[in-house]
C-alpha cells in the first residue's frame, strides 16, 4: 500500500479500505486459481495494482462514462480503476470462466458497486463505451479489430474515445503492424512513477 498512498494521497476512507481488503483476497483465491503470477503476488500493490492506474495518469474518467476491460483476467485493470472512480461504470469480461468467478468474488467483497464482471467474448458485446482497457492481453494488430466496433462515437473526455492498454517492451514493430490511418501514442509510466520496474513499460493509447 505503501507506494499506492505515494502516488495517490487523497483516496478517501472508502478507497484505502477497498485496496486494502485487495491483498489478503489476491492472496486467497491465487492459492486456488493462478489469476496473477505465483513469484509475483507479494509485489501485488507496486507492480499490479499502481501498473492497473497508470491508466488514470492519460485520462481522467468524467463522471458516468463507461469503461470496458477486455480479457480482464484476475480484474486488472479494471478492480484498481472502478476503485478509484467510484462514478464510472466498469465492465470486466473474459472468456475463462473460473477467473470471471474471482473477479466477481472480489468485487463482492470489497462492495465494489460499479463494476460488473460478465464470462462474454468482446464480439458478443452489445453495449457501447467511452474506453477500452486491457492489461497483457494481445497485440495491437488483434486488440485494434475487435474494439473499434465497441467505441461510443460521442466525445465526452479530454482524449477522443479509444483503446488504453498496458505493455512492455519495444513496441516498433507491433505498432507497424496495424498498418496506416491508426493514431498511436505511447505514455512511458516512468513519467509518473519513478520506480525501476516501469522501465519500458507504457500505457499505449490508440484512437477509436
Amino acid at each position: 500500500m505503501e507506494a499506492l498512498l505515494k502516488y495517490f494521497p487523497k483516496l478517501t476512507e472508502q478507497q484505502i479500505a477497498q485496496f486494502e481488503q485487495l491483498g489478503p483476497l489476491y492472496q486467497e483465491w491465487n492459492d486456488k486459481i493462478n489469476v496473477i503470477s505465483r513469484k509475483d503476488i507479494d509485489q501485488l500493490y507496486p507492480h499490479h495494482i499502481l501498473h492497473a492506474l497508470a491508466i488514470t495518469q492519460v485520462v481522467k474518467f468524467r463522471t458516468g462514462a463507461k469503461i470496458l476491460d477486455l480479457g480482464t483476467g484476475g480484474g486488472l485493470p479494471g478492480i484498481p480503476l472502478a476503485i478509484l472512480y467510484p462514478n464510472v461504470q466498469f465492465t470486466l469480461i473474459d472468456g475463462t470462466r473460473k477467473k470471471i468467478k474471482v473477479v466477481q468474488e472480489i468485487i463482492d467483497a470489497i462492495g465494489l458497486e460499479n463494476a460488473e464482471a460478465k464470462h462474454i467474448r468482446a464480439e458478443e458485446l452489445k453495449d457501447r463505451f467511452d474506453f477500452v482497457v486491457c492489461r497483457a492481453v494481445a497485440s495491437l494488430d488483434k486488440l485494434v479489430p475487435w474494439t473499434q466496433r465497441l467505441l461510443k462515437r460521442e466525445e465526452r473526455h479530454a482524449l477522443p474515445n479509444g483503446l488504453l492498454t498496458l505493455k512492455g517492451g519495444d513496441l516498433k514493430s507491433e505498432i507497424k503492424a496495424l498498418g496506416k490511418g491508426h493514431y498511436v501514442e505511447l505514455f512511458p509510466i516512468t513519467d509518473y512513477f519513478k520506480m525501476d520496474y516501469y522501465i519500458e513499460k507504457y500505457v499505449v493509447y490508440v484512437q477509436g
